[in-house]
Parts: structure tokens; C-alpha cells; sequence
């Protein structure tokens, strides 16, 4: 497969739930996005192939600053989208 002939788009946010029996991730890009089902143990090693990615890239480029804070609420929530952004409460 030739990774260069595949399409790309810019991914503006993930989003992950999960339960006991699997991880659901959606990569989402405008009003498009793709979801996936992984099990715990290919999420697992999706975040360490991430992480190993992240060192590689940081020895070439220096240090990426960033930060991550948990339940962080998008500004766009899927009732937003699901009454076409009308206020329900009028």
C-alpha cells in the first residue's frame, strides 16, 4: 500500500467512550467522522505506538507543548447537532 496515494484529512478532535468490553473512537473532521471499535487491548497499543511516534518526533523537532485536561466540554455537543443548533428550552 502507498501510504502517499491515500487521502487525508485534518482530524480537529477525537472523541473516546468505553466499556468493559471495548473502546469506541471517533476522529472526527467538521461535520464527518469515522468511527472505530478497538479492544482494550489494541487501544492499548495504539497509545503506546502514539507515544512511541511523539518521542521520535520530539528527538527530531524538540519538545511539542501541550496540554491535556480531562472532561474538558466541547463547545459543539451532539444535541447541538441533533436539533439543527435550535434551543430546546424555548
Amino acid at each position: 500500500m502507498d501510504l502517499t496515494k491515500l487521502p487525508k484529512q485534518f482530524c480537529e478532535n477525537i472523541a473516546v467512550a468505553l466499556s468493559k468490553e471495548y473502546f469506541v473512537m471517533s476522529m472526527l473532521t467538521g461535520e464527518t467522522g469515522v468511527t472505530y471499535a478497538l479492544t482494550p487491548q489494541h487501544m492499548k497499543r495504539l497509545s503506546q505506538y502514539i507515544a512511541y511516534q511523539i518521542a521520535e518526533y520530539e528527538k527530531q523537532f524538540g519538545t511539542i507543548t501541550a496540554e491535556w485536561t480531562p472532561n474538558i466540554q466541547s463547545p459543539l455537543q451532539t444535541k447541538d447537532i441533533m436539533d439543527g443548533g435550535k434551543d430546546s428550552n424555548k
